[in-house]
């Protein structure tokens, strides 16, 4: 684990300035972070907002192995690592739920899309006035 700590240490700082070159260069009304270890990492209060897309325990651990091509055992033990469900779920905001058909979750993003223009109006407006 010493190593993965060092590494860490080495790696977040040139992500941190990078993403946040990235965040001011952004031109868009809202901008998505996407930060596969948010809550492990504790940046949630970094984030205006945090949308977590969420799939039960046994669709994640069946993902994991296809994605990765690991054993069950294996994907258990890199979930084990993460934060739990139940935890990312506490900080979120908002949530798409990705176990139904690909039009429902591109329902769910669309409805979110016209939500966060609308949040990114208002908060332009409270700026400017």
């Amino acid at each position: 684990m010493e190593e993965k700590a060092w590494l860490n240490a080495l790696l977040h700082p040139l992500i941190q300035q990078e993403t946040r070159r990235q965040m001011q260069a952004a031109t868009s009304p809202y901008l998505l972070w996407v930060v596969p270890l948010l809550v492990e990492n504790r940046l949630s209060s970094l984030a205006d907002r945090v949308l977590v897309v969420d799939v039960p325990k046994e669709t994640q651990i069946e993902r994991t192995m296809l994605r990765d091509k690991v054993s069950r055992e294996h994907a258990e033990h890199i979930l084990a690592a993460q934060a739990t469900r139940q935890q990312r779920l506490a900080v979120a905001d908002d949530v798409i739920e990705n176990t139904g058909t690909p039009d429902a979750v591109a329902s769910d993003v669309a409805r979110l899309h016209e939500k966060y223009l609308t949040l990114a109006s208002q908060a332009a407006s409270q700026e400017n006035s």
